[in-house]
């Protein structure tokens, strides 16, 4: 029996023809129309379809401004359908996403639609993890590092905090102070309650800067110390770097108020820490150091709270709403992080 024709093929041979002979807008309003159509007759597969490969044309001959137009109606369509974060509802997206090109807006719009809808079709609050991971590696590879730093903080996979720790190592290449860099990684994981990615990025960052900067090391202490057969710490001349490295260990050994000993090591590392000054004796640094102190060792904040923009980014990422109270969250005794997170 002959294979029964791709429901959209009538649709896509009245459309990509068009596109191929320069008339970019007659297509850009037939897809839209045959959309339409299918979407009201319930057939939402067949418009995804439609509107996935006309937007696709369209970015390859350079029309942004339609091929965006479509692809913000896909995922239209895709809430309309209910569509789940899946393998093939990624990877449309994501093929859209390379093709939009860096120049303008354009990206940034597909980008933030496809991100609010995946936080609202998948077990991530933030968004789906390997969305956030596929947009923050083509932001970094394009030098874009300020805005593939929140999709990488986002993600919260192994992967991506391997490569946010080569980015800020690149990105120090060009100024910034190391342990600044060494902060924004390792507590936006461990406000996330993601002591793996926390672990990952500091332990990857401090390997990958002793390889061009040998004198990082402390020359009193020039051997790493080990915690135990796959942990050490590398001793350092930057306060800050030091500190993420305990704080990351402490907390991976915290048990909520029940293990004591664990708990005041961490107000005496705060303290140790922050009496040498510098970035961690900060106002918004001391903010966010009090919500992870909450966070694993059940310590209660301050009964006054001043606003803590750092804070308030930490609860974004969460699905916090902006400019909501701040929920009190505390883990689970013995757990590393919330169970809802889906860390890999």
């Amino acid at each position: 029996m002959p294979t029964a024709p791709n429901p959209s093929s009538r649709a896509l041979n009245a459309i990509l023809p068009l596109i191929a002979n320069g008339q970019a807008y007659e297509a850009h309003q037939k897809a839209r129309t045959f959309a339409s159509r299918y979407v009201k007759a319930g057939q939402y597969d067949t418009a995804i379809d439609i509107l996935f490969q006309s937007a696709r044309e369209l970015f390859k001959v350079g029309q942004q401004g339609s091929g965006t137009d479509l692809a913000s109606y896909l995922i239209d369509v895709y809430e309309s359908k209910g569509e789940v974060v899946n393998d093939e509802s990624r990877d449309r997206l994501t093929q859209l996403i390379a093709l939009t090109g860096s120049s303008g807006t354009w990206r940034k719009t597909v980008i933030d639609r496809a991100i609010a809808w995946s936080a609202q079709h998948s077990s991530c609050p933030s968004g789906d993890q390997d969305l956030h991971h596929y947009i923050g590696e083509l932001l970094f590879k394009e030098g874009a590092f300020n805005a593939a730093e929140p999709h990488l903080l986002a993600s919260g996979k192994r992967d991506s905090a391997r490569l946010l720790a080569q980015m800020f190592v690149d990105w120090a290449d060009a100024g910034g102070l190391l342990g600044n860099f060494a902060l924004r990684g390792t507590l936006p994981y461990l406000g996330n309650g993601n002591i793996l990615a926390a672990r990952t990025f500091i332990t990857q960052f401090v390997k990958k800067l002793l390889l061009s900067r040998a004198s990082l090391v402390s020359s009193l202490q020039t051997s790493p110390i080990s915690v135990n057969d796959s942990t050490e710490v590398v001793v350092t001349t930057d306060n800050t770097i030091n500190f993420c490295q305990l704080a990351v260990l402490t907390c991976q050994r915290a048990n909520g108020e029940r293990n004591k000993i664990i708990r005041e090591s961490w107000v005496r590392l705060c303290g140790t820490y922050q009496s040498k000054g510098g970035v961690l004796a900060t106002k918004e640094v001391r903010i966010v150091l009090q919500e992870i102190s909450t966070l694993y060792f059940a310590i209660p904040p301050p009964r006054t709270q001043p606003d803590n923009p750092f804070g308030a980014m930490l609860s974004s990422m969460l699905g916090g709403a902006p400019g909501s109270p701040p929920q009190r969250r505390v883990l689970s005794p013995g757990l590393s992080g919330p169970a809802t997170l889906g860390l890999d």
